[in-house]
């Protein structure tokens, strides 16, 4: 059997170093990409004891170039793409009214333009694998949630692009798939910018109490195997996806007070 290429935007930490571990078997080949090359090439050591090859590829997945340079250099090693798996992500937590614009910007940059420039590239050699493209989103590109405006506007937007994508190649065989892990313990709500641009630090939420990175990840690939539509996670996001269908204002101030019980909520 053909082994089969992979490539893992934000491979060097959570959600994306746990996917990096779960392709880590003989079967593929792994194209890793995250921003923090010394962390990328610690994990890509790790991954290539049992993958068949690793590639480490230095990503800032909101530049184009990188993105474009990714693609080049996973094709010039490996002379094919079957599964691209837009991961890289950044969160914020901010009222919006006290949020300087900037911040959506770059979240905006880094979560949609990510997605967009990876799989533009990644695009032309997934069609001929009839490979997949996934994204790697949120409960909050169903649901807004309060003091994350631009983290909820950059998944809505993910949700929308790769929606769009599947439709226009459903005869060409191009699996797309979003996945929703919920709230996961990764470090995204440690490296969440504030209202000024700054990471917030310490996570306002019990990491101990949600799903793990690990089990995120063994998902996502079974649903990858599967060749499934979407993934979403956790009976909590179930829940808000199905609620959000039918009661969508009642779901609105259950959604408020569940955040606004958040430590050191921006908003009661």
């Amino acid at each position: 059997m053909e082994q089969k290429v992979v490539i893992i935007t934000g491979a060097s930490s959570g959600i994306g170093r746990a996917l990096a571990r779960e392709f880590a078997r003989p079967a593929f080949k792994l194209v890793l990409a995250a921003r923090n090359k010394e962390r990328l090439n610690e994990i890509g050591h790790e991954a290539g004891k049992k993958a068949d090859k690793v590639l480490t590829v230095s990503t800032d997945v909101s530049k184009e170039n990188d993105c474009k340079n990714l693609i080049l250099q996973a094709i010039e090693a490996f002379g094919r793409i079957d599964i691209l798996i837009n991961n890289a992500g950044i969160s914020m937590r901010a009222l919006f009214e006290e949020l300087n614009l900037d911040v959506i910007r770059k979240l905006m940059d880094v979560n949609f333009w990510g997605t967009v420039y990876c799989t533009k590239y990644a695009l032309p050699h997934l069609l001929k694998s009839k490979g997949s493209v996934v994204g790697v989103s949120s409960i909050a590109g169903y649901k807004g949630l309060p003091g994350r405006t631009g983290y909820s506007a950059s998944k809505f937007a993910m949700h929308g692009f790769l929606e769009t994508l599947r439709i226009e190649n459903l005869k060409k065989g191009l699996h797309v798939m979003i996945a929703c892990p919920g709230f996961t313990a990764s470090n995204i709500r440690n490296t969440a910018l504030g209202s000024d641009g700054t990471q917030q630090g310490e996570s306002p939420r019990d990491e101990g109490s949600m799903m793990s990175a690990e089990e995120v990840a063994k998902k996502i690939k079974n649903a990858v195997d599967k060749r499934k539509r979407t993934l979403t996670l956790t009976s909590q996001g179930k829940l808000t996806v199905l609620l959000n269908k039918f009661i969508p204002a009642y779901l609105d101030k259950v959604v408020y007070k569940h955040m606004a019980k958040e430590p050191d909520s921006p908003f009661k």
